[in-house]
């Protein structure tokens, strides 16, 4: 590691500032070689509790507490003003390009979970930097066109010897293993927590963890767990310890996340760069693993000279009578060829189009009118086809249905955008569509999430719940006098024969059910004083019924018979007969006979009583 330190140093640093940033740097991040953790420490630097003396299990984390790759990201002076030193900016473009099927997965991911869980603010550059710590992007993106790993990632046994102590739970289903578990896949995630987090992102009816889709998935929604808020500092840092309870892990991969999310780029598949210091290689008191996730990058012996061994010859001794003492000679060992090593021509890999990047065109599957009553759900959702240049189907890609305009329709759960995977054929549909109380149309827009091919939109129309039948409740007319008000009027409203709550039915008064004209005379709509209304709608209740209380319709001053003609959206119809008659007319008082006149006598006269008085 001090090699790579001193790499590091040469590379980013070129002045005695710079490169006491980058040491500052290194320190802050807790680099393995500057801040040695205890020796009890099996899996990493943990985070243990005050007080805590035994070694976690590690079977309540991700990985068991596995060992994880410990390089970090190039150690430049950043060039942003105000900018911490200890965030590194991209400034090669090999540290910071990241396989294509590998990238596709880490933003399928988030754009999946921020649709279903937006209150995480999952970001996929955090998918990243695990994923940069636990197999180098899935071993430099070496995976196959539906993103499963060319060959098994596997970490250690977990076996209790300077690891985690997990016995086998997965019978080696996953790991290969039915003694111990193992870490598996490029998030390396043990087989328990497989059991209980794996996905099938990519739709082939599998939840591999070896799959890059699968698996990134996986991680993200573990990640969001316990109503995490990732944009919330304490809630990433407990998400990242989650996954590794190690606070040199956790500084490790925050290192690489704030890398990623000052720029990368896509490289083909099978070019990622390798990383190369692992945890488990620099523990005091850990036995090195011979379970590496993926095998080392490959290195050229420096050529050597063989050492002679044995005595040195002997002095050839000069002939006698000279009387010149012999002389002694140094060995000479004759010169050596270095061993040569044949060039070798690395493989050409072909560049991996991510899927989403195959599409050219979504065609609409048809589905069916997408047309609901109010409150009810949709009998067909909307649903597209994934199509690339030739017209096959592309399958394991994200299609992003979003509604959109006036409407308080819903998808399940009561979302506007949802994102699905599109299966083997190619196709995905969106979930249930339920209509809210609002009537209209609205749009339905689908698109494919980190694609270009063009959006696809369907129309959607709500309209008025319905009822094909409407029967008065105890009897079919009412009748009152002019001036005064009808009694209780009950209408039930049945659609297909179940009641139809929240159906809007309308009410006329007319006077013929053969041409049924609102009237301009007769009962009307009790209301605002002086006002005459003879239509009104009303909206059944729970069981259907509309209901018209004593004295709600008025009987005019018109007396005749009329109808009440009340019609429903579907087709329920009804006359309810009123009959208005005029009150029973009071008869009159009769009048007294007159008193008949006083006859009176020719005696009784003023003449008769003249005359017959006595004359003076």
């Amino acid at each position: 590691m001090a090699a790579t330190l001193g790499r590091r140093l040469r590379k980013g640093a070129t002045s005695g500032a710079v490169v006491a940033a980058a040491v500052a740097a290194l320190a802050a991040s807790q680099a393995p070689d500057t801040t040695p953790p205890p020796a009890d420490n099996a899996g990493g630097d943990r985070a243990i509790g005050a007080g805590d003396t035994a070694t976690p299990s590690g079977d309540d984390s991700a990985t068991g507490d596995s060992p994880y790759y410990t390089e970090l990201p190039p150690l430049n002076t950043p060039n942003k003003p105000g900018a911490s030193i200890n965030l590194p900016v991209i400034t090669g473009p090999a540290e910071a390009g990241i396989p294509a099927s590998v990238l596709s997965a880490y933003k399928r991911a988030e754009a999946s979970i921020r649709s279903t869980d937006p209150a995480c603010n999952l970001p996929w550059q955090l998918l990243a930097g695990i994923g940069k710590v636990e197999s180098g992007q899935a071993r430099g993106g070496l995976v196959d066109a539906n993103g499963t790993t060319a060959t098994p990632i596997l970490g250690p046994a977990l076996n209790g010897v300077g690891f985690a102590n997990i016995s086998d739970t997965d019978h080696g289903a996953y790991d290969g293993d039915k003694v111990h578990d193992r870490a598996v896949g490029p998030m390396q995630f043990i087989p328990s927590t497989w059991a209980t987090w794996g996905q099938d992102a990519n739709s082939d009816g599998k939840k591999d963890p070896n799959n890059i889709y699968d698996a990134a998935q996986a991680a993200g929604l573990y990640l969001c767990a316990d109503d995490r808020n990732l944009a919330v500092k304490a809630d990433l840092d407990r998400a990242v310890l989650s996954y590794n309870r190690s606070t040199e892990y956790l500084n490790t991969v925050l290192s690489w996340f704030e890398y990623y999310k000052r720029g990368t780029h896509q490289v083909p598949d099978g070019t990622g760069v390798l990383p190369v210091d692992r945890s488990d290689d620099r523990r005091p008191g850990n036995r090195p693993s011979t379970d590496t996730p993926f095998p080392p990058l490959p290195t050229t012996p420096a050529p050597t000279t063989p050492t002679p061994t044995g005595p040195p010859p002997a002095p050839k001794p000069e002939p006698s009578g000279t009387g010149v003492p012999p002389k002694t000679t140094r060995p000479t060992v004759p010169p050596t060829t270095p061993p040569t090593t044949p060039p070798t021509t690395p493989p050409t890999t072909t560049p991996t189009v991510p899927p989403a990047l195959k599409v050219t065109r979504l065609a609409p599957v048809a589905t069916g009118t997408l047309t609901a009553t109010t409150g009810n759900a949709f009998a067909h959702v909307p649903g597209v086809a994934a199509l690339d240049a030739s017209g096959a189907p592309v399958t394991g890609v994200l299609i992003s249905f979003e509604i959109s305009g006036t409407t308080d329709a819903r998808f399940a759960g009561g979302a506007t955008t949802v994102t699905v995977a599109t299966g083997s054929a190619g196709i995905a549909s969106s979930p249930a569509l339920r209509a809210g109380e609002k009537t209209g149309s609205f749009t339905v827009r689908a698109t494919v999430v980190s694609g270009t091919a063009p959006a696809t939109q369907f129309t959607a129309t709500v309209t008025p719940r319905e009822a094909d039948t409407l029967a008065p409740v105890g009897g079919e007319a009412l009748s009152a006098t002019t001036g005064t008000g009808f009694t209780q009027l009950q209408v039930k409203a049945t659609d297909k024969g179940v009641p139809a709550p929240g159906v809007l039915v309308t009410g006329i008064v007319v006077t013929s059910k053969t041409d049924p004209q609102q009237s301009a005379e007769g009962p009307y709509f009790k209301g605002e004083a002086g006002t005459t209304a003879r239509t009104r709608t009303f909206e059944t209740d729970a069981n259907g019924l509309i209901t018209l209380a004593a004295g709600d319709l008025l009987a005019g001053d018109k007396a005749g018979t009329y109808y009440l003609y009340l019609t429903a959206p579907g087709g329920g119809t009804t006359f309810v007969e009123l009959t208005v008659t005029a009150p029973t007319p009071t008869p009159e008082p009769s009048s007294p006979a007159p008193s008949p006149e006083p006859t009176t006598s020719a005696s009784d006269s003023p003449e008769s009583t003249a005359s017959a008085s006595p004359s003076a």
